[in-house]
């Protein structure tokens, strides 16, 4: 027990002090795009024909769907002009569909606050029940390590718990199979009014890799009014953690 205890206090502090101090960010990771429609020739098709999955488009200004978007770079490794460009910036999570979309020259649309009275109701305890809907392990292993010593989310109020009646709101991962849609359906059925629903990661907002197949429903987006969508494949534990903290007003 000496020996833990002196080890411990050898460690020091190890949670992360975001959002009071930046986070450490990767450099290699994949973050906000930064787009220059002026860098294209005319006619251009480079990014939008590297993309497997139509997240670009250009009508006429470059644009990027972050909901369908799994930050792969394909787009900016295949770009000869330097048009896209993938940054460090982890804050991707918006609260509406279309905030997702990124267009050059528009202003940057973040995730807001909830309304005063479901501030009231969440903003110092928040628990969620998450369902895996046909997920592949990725956006659950980085909502889970939110609860590791590391980075303390119950520090915030925020908690996962394992019954959707002792549950705030519904957090869901992955495509949404045919095999779980109606357990979804349920656990969503299951907690108290009113919810809060997050889609987190490329599946759960817009299907991911198995958008249309006739196995999934791509994602949650057509089934229950969401609250939070949190794009990425999956997304880092800073973008996860930056989304609900503006969504709860605990940014400042």
């Amino acid at each position: 027990m000496i020996r833990a205890i002196l080890a411990r206090a050898k460690q020091g502090h190890r949670t992360t002090k975001y959002p009071k101090e930046p986070a450490q960010l990767p450099e290699l990771l994949r973050g906000y795009p930064r787009l220059n429609s002026a860098a294209c020739p005319e006619g251009c098709r480079e990014c939008i024909d590297a993309c497997p999955y139509g997240a670009i488009s250009r009508t006429p200004v470059l644009s990027i769907d972050m909901g369908k978007c799994l930050f792969c770079s394909a787009c900016s490794r295949a770009c000869s002009h330097g048009a896209i460009e993938m940054t460090c910036d982890a804050a991707l999570a918006a609260n509406k569909r279309e905030e997702l979309i990124v267009r050059e020259g528009e202003e940057r649309r973040m995730a807001r606050a909830l309304d005063a009275k479901m501030l009231a109701l969440f903003g110092r305890s928040l628990k969620f029940r998450e369902v895996s809907a046909a997920g592949c392990n990725a956006c659950e292993a980085d909502t889970n390590v939110l609860s590791t010593i590391g980075w303390d989310l119950g520090r915030f109020g925020i908690q996962f718990v394992a019954s959707p009646r002792h549950a705030d709101g519904l957090w869901v991962t992955g495509p949404v199979s045919e095999n779980m849609y109606q357990a979804l359906l349920l656990t969503y059925e299951a907690i108290p009014a009113p919810k809060i629903v997050v889609a987190c990661g490329a599946c759960a907002i817009n299907g991911g890799p198995f958008l249309d197949s006739p196995e999934c429903r791509n994602g949650i987006d057509n089934i229950f009014p969401v609250d939070l969508y949190i794009p990425g494949c999956p997304p880092h534990p800073v973008t996860i953690l930056d989304g609900l903290l503006r969504l709860l007003d605990k940014m400042g």
